[in-house]
């Protein structure tokens, strides 16, 4: 028998069980991809709205690519959309990437946690809601959450409720200096927000307050209990819950269990208001020292002052910031507002938490 060569082509491959088609790492480009903006996300569900303000805007639900594998997708993301767009029932489309955002608010658990949560995407204004009474105004949230709107570059705007039950002056006052935009909202009775419906603000606070978001993506946060959902509801014919106040703890009870996206009442078609749940904490471990000082805008401008890695602290020799405060340059409230920039660097000799801090505490 005469003898074979043999060569690779002689080699058997088994098949692939998988297919044996070669892979690529080329991905689809999808430029026909439809833009919607996310208005809620549940359980791995997301929901868009597409073609806002015309004949043919719709709600779609949609699931994630693989291509976006952990990239975190919430309330206010402009997302590009393909598969059945058609927003009927029981259709589901693909979500396949997120479009550069704007503005990103984030927060963290404490300050000493690095993992960042994004709370909304492409917000322009921050409406910062608290009580005046039932539960206390705290000073340390708003302040918590300026920096984390400065950060963001989105505009702050404190909306202070049930100014019947106690007038906020003293929190007027230490807001005075700081140039805050603040409108104040009221209950008719002085009950909890709970006991409340859309009757309870007057129709001229709601025009005010309709004009003010008037297309722009506003985002709401605060405590729960202070009349945010009743604040949300009278803006758009929502009927978000509404919770008690504990008279023992004087919190309020969760009510709104995710971020969602609504339109107000005859509003343009561009305007959003993002309902998103009780805030207990805003950690700010992701925001620099430079960015925390620069949104405290009436004590900033004494940082100019401060010798090379000044801390800020009440120890800090030459203190720019400090002289600027001593000179009354800062307002009334320049005190009272320096110590809790020190507690938010994390510099005051007491630092006893001051997420929980209420007006008085630091004055």
């Amino acid at each position: 028998m005469a003898r074979r060569d043999w060569d690779e082509s002689d080699v058997r491959i088994r098949p692939n069980k998988k297919g044996s088609r070669p892979r690529t790492k080329d991905r689809p480009s999808y430029e026909n991809a439809l833009v919607g903006r996310i208005i809620t996300v549940d359980r791995g569900r997301y929901r868009a709205v597409l073609d806002e303000g015309q004949a043919t805007e719709r709600v779609v639900t949609a699931v994630r690519a693989k291509e976006l594998r952990r990239q975190p997708v919430v309330v206010g993301d402009l997302v590009g959309l393909v598969g059945d767009t058609s927003g009927t029932e029981g259709s589901l489309a693909r979500l396949i990437r997120i479009e550069e955002r704007s503005t990103l608010l984030r927060r963290s658990a404490d300050d000493t946690d690095p993992y960042e949560r994004v709370v909304v995407a492409n917000a322009s204004q921050l409406i910062i809601v608290v009580a005046a009474a039932n539960p206390e105004p705290r000073t340390g949230f708003i302040d918590r959450s300026l920096v984390a709107a400065f950060d963001a570059g989105i505009e702050p705007v404190l909306c202070i409720t049930k100014t019947d039950v106690k007038h906020p002056q003293e929190l007027l006052d230490y807001y005075a200096a700081t140039g805050l935009r603040i409108v104040l909202s009221k209950s008719v009775d002085g009950t909890a927000p709970s006991e409340e419906n859309s009757a309870g603000l007057s129709p001229d606070l709601v025009e005010k307050i309709s004009e003010l978001l008037d297309g722009e993506v506003s985002v709401l946060i605060g405590h729960s209990g202070v009349g945010k959902s009743t604040l949300v509801n009278a803006l758009t014919g929502a009927q978000r819950d509404t919770g008690h106040v504990n008279a023992v703890t004087g919190r309020g009870r969760h009510t709104s269990s995710s971020a969602l996206a609504l339109h107000p009442k005859d509003s343009s078609a561009h305007t959003w208001i993002i309902d998103t749940p009780g805030i207990r904490s805003f950690g700010l471990a992701h925001i620099s020292e430079e960015n925390t000082v620069a949104a405290f805008t009436e004590l900033a401008p004494g940082s100019a002052d401060c010798p090379k890695g000044c801390l800020h602290a009440e120890t800090s020799a030459d203190c720019g910031i400090a002289a600027w405060v001593a000179e009354g340059r800062a307002g009334a409230a320049g005190e009272a507002r320096l110590a809790s920039l020190r507690k938010l660097l994390g510099v005051d000799q007491d630092n006893q938490g001051d997420s929980t801090k209420e007006l008085g505490s630091l004055h």
